[in-house]
């Protein structure tokens, strides 16, 4: 499908990035809109049609098979299951929260990250990652504490913690991502991921899952079909352009979830939501230009050594 396209083309990749994150902003819309629907039978929904597509993407690609071929399959079931409890968590924080609020806390996922790439990898803390870090905490507060103060409604607290618990798992995953990008492609990683998440979602099957009304399962079927898109355009738009380069139009999905907000769940953006959110994404957007000055200038270190050694 993309590889007819040219090694690097920065303009396609920002284009296939907002592409992504328009399309993912629908799929949560769809989620939200089955509301009877238990979050891990949305997953299952989410993950199962999403496969074919994917399928689709790989063979086209040439791919398939070779592109799958992994060295660790442990590694991917770790993944697969961290990065399914956080699709399940952001489901059901979808059921108790506005749409807004919702991708405003998801977007602490890159600030996070960053903490956990210290522990767990050694990346060094440097002063301005720490400092992105404060920022993009004091964001998240701001944006969840009318949810969490007393006397407010417990549902909406439950909510919150549900969506910051899947922003903390969604950050761990990609910390899993990083650690299998030596090994693994692409290809391998959201196909197998795609096959976790639909076995995790069969587990929670006890747990009452219910039979959808016409409207709930046009919504579900929608969520999974363009979800499964949302996964190609995304790893689309990073073969196409530097992550430095691509990361910061992921924001543009808080424009698109007021927008649906208010149009289709008649949602209005709270004052602190909005504050807390400009933060968060202040936050991200100095984490991307470090990483990528960083990027930079590690690239610029080889180039002279390499023209020492000639």
């Amino acid at each position: 499908m993309f590889a007819a396209t040219p090694a690097t083309s920065p303009v396609r990749g920002i284009f296939l990035m907002i592409s992504a994150v328009t399309v993912f902003t629908v799929m949560s819309a769809f989620i939200k809109a089955a509301p009877g629907v238990p979050a891990g039978e949305a997953m299952f929904f989410r993950s199962v049609l999403a496969m074919p597509i994917i399928l689709t993407w790989l063979i086209w690609r040439g791919d398939w098979p070779r592109g799958i071929r992994t060295r660790s399959i442990r590694n991917h079931a770790v993944r697969g299951l961290v990065g399914s409890a956080a699709m399940g968590l952001g489901f059901a924080g979808l059921k108790y929260l506005p749409l807004p609020e919702v991708t405003a806390i998801r977007f602490a996922t890159p600030v996070i990250l960053v903490v956990l790439a210290a522990l767990m990898l050694g990346e060094r803390l440097r002063l301005i990652r720490i400092g992105a870090v404060a920022l993009g905490l004091a964001g998240v507060l701001i944006i969840i504490w009318p949810r969490l103060s007393f006397g407010l409604d417990t549902t909406e607290a439950l909510g919150a913690l549900m969506v910051l618990g899947s922003a903390c798992l969604a950050a761990l995953a990609q910390v899993f991502v990083k650690g299998m990008s030596g090994t693994e492609t692409t290809a391998a990683i959201v196909f197998w991921f795609s096959l976790t998440s639909t076995g995790a979602s069969l587990l929670t099957l006890p747990f009452g899952w219910v039979w959808p009304d016409p409207a709930e399962a046009a919504f579900l079927i929608g969520a999974g079909l363009v979800g499964g898109l949302g996964q190609i355009l995304l790893t689309a738009s990073y073969r196409l352009a530097d992550a430095g380069v691509v990361a910061p139009f992921t924001y543009v999905s808080m424009l698109w979830s007021v927008v649906i907000g208010y149009v289709w769940f008649d949602e209005v953006p709270t004052g602190p939501m909005m504050a807390g959110a400009a933060l968060v994404i202040l936050a991200g957007i100095v984490i991307v230009l470090r990483e990528r000055q960083l990027g930079n200038e590690h690239t610029a270190r080889r180039k002279v050594s390499a023209k020492g050694l000639q």
